[in-house]
């Protein structure tokens, strides 16, 4: 049986306690929610903390509102809160694509956006979502808050902006008009890490062009967007070629490796497949979308 090393736990009360303590115990100190990528980790010793912050009682990071031109989430919602959420749901429909295939009603019910975004596993599918659709991330420390672009925020796998002694707090998600997004994933089993996986969001003009566009990728080597692919997308008209071109250049952008999950091979094919019926699915979306700026 793996059992952790030994460690000292202590809930915190507030977002200042967690700084406090944070600072207090230094950088053998780790934050916990969910735990369902921390936990694991410090069974197989791969991680030795000796103090574990609990923030679960932190109710005020735990909400989902709209602000003006801005989704706010707080970093302790649960992925069951986002995905029974209507206005997440109504706003940004790929959130919802995404939880329904994120492991398994048990996982959902107690893990946290911010604790999927703070792992930075290239296999996360909210790392992809929220590239995907530009959201910001708020990050507090002692001396005051400071904001990051998600692409910005993730440096590498399980590395991020976030540093030791600071909280990440807060993601928000700008709200569009004629905007449409859908993120499409391949499993070996239900509940499982993406084989591959593809996210897209589309921003129309009034005229019927497309003018903003965004792809990702999720466990196919990709980090942030497929830059090249979203921009041949941009003032052209929707059709299955225009879509195809893009998803050749979302596999010309992908780097895969071969593991059990797949060959490489396969998993090009996903990163092509899988960008068509994001763009496709989002495409739909965007032409019924009835998000409107200020919520």
């Amino acid at each position: 049986m793996q059992v952790p090393a030994p460690f000292d736990y202590v809930r915190a009360t507030s977002v200042d306690n967690v700084l406090e303590l944070l600072e207090r115990h230094g950088p053998e100190s780790r934050v916990i929610a969910g735990g369902h990528s921390l936990l694991p980790m410090m069974k197989l010793r791969l991680a030795r903390p000796e103090w574990l912050i609990d923030i679960n009682d932190l109710t005020e990071l735990r909400h989902i509102t709209v602000d003006g031109d801005w989704l706010r989430v707080g970093a302790l919602t649960r992925h069951a809160d986002l995905l029974a959420s209507e206005v997440v749901g109504r706003l940004f429909p790929m959130v919802h694509d995404a939880e329904k295939v994120i492991a398994d009603p048990v996982v959902r019910n107690r893990g946290t956006i911010g604790g999927s975004l703070g792992q930075a596993d290239p296999a996360e599918d909210l790392t992809t979502v929220c590239d995907v659709l530009r959201a910001q991330v708020f990050i507090t420390a002692r001396g005051g808050e400071r904001t990051v672009d998600i692409h910005q925020f993730h440096r590498g796998p399980y590395e991020t902006a976030c540093e030791q002694h600071e909280l990440l707090t807060e993601i928000r998600f700008p709200i569009g008009v004629r905007q449409g997004s859908a993120y499409e994933k391949v499993e070996r089993r239900v509940g499982d890490w993406a084989v591959g996986a593809a996210g897209a969001a589309l921003w129309m003009a009034e005229d019927g062009t497309i003018a903003d566009a965004t792809i990702g990728l999720t466990a196919l080597g990709l980090e942030g967007l497929a830059v090249d692919a979203a921009a041949v997308l941009v003032g052209q008209r929707p059709s299955e070629d225009l879509f195809a071109e893009a998803a050749d250049l979302a596999r010309a952008a992908s780097s895969p490796i071969e593991d059990q999950r797949g060959p490489v091979d396969y998993k090009r094919h996903l990163a092509s497949e899988l960008t068509v019926r994001a763009l496709t699915k989002a495409l739909d979306r965007a032409a019924h979308s009835t998000a409107v700026q200020g919520g």
